[in-house]
């Protein structure tokens, strides 16, 4: 039996990531992006009892780019996903990419105390865990 110690999604997750609110156009939101490598927008809560959503770039290039609607007319609220499934810094990253592939995400938030403190994706849990697993 192979005794593999335990990666934490905390490992893995980016701790750069671009929020943006809601009611913000597509124009003003990919202005404000402020990393490069961003594949999603974390959509801020309104208030304490509304939950967070995400819009990937993917989202945008559906719902804004190839049907032709001019970014500075559609907002953030209209092509995002909402609520998030989110997963906490302490998960393995094994049960991470199981509820990944068993909701068929590719990213999600990583909430601590109520708060988004990074986002992590498959390309993370596989790139940066398994490399770390065998290191």
């Amino acid at each position: 039996m192979v005794d593999r110690r335990t990666i934490r999604v905390r490992e893995v997750m980016k701790q750069q990531f671009d929020v943006v609110d809601g009611m913000d156009t597509v124009a003003v939101a990919l202005e404000r992006m402020r990393h490069v490598d961003t594949k999603s927008l974390i959509v801020r809560k309104r208030h304490d009892d509304d939950e967070y959503g995400v819009v990937l770039i993917s989202d945008i290039a559906r719902q804004v780019l190839a049907r032709d609607r001019a970014p500075d007319r559609v907002n953030i609220y209209e092509v995002m996903s909402k609520p998030v499934i989110t997963v906490p810094p302490e998960m393995d990253i094994r049960y991470c990419a199981r509820l990944f592939t068993r909701f068929d995400l590719s990213r999600a938030p990583v909430v601590e105390h109520g708060e988004v403190i990074g986002i992590v994706s498959l390309t993370d849990l596989v790139i940066k865990g398994m490399s770390r697993q065998n290191g």
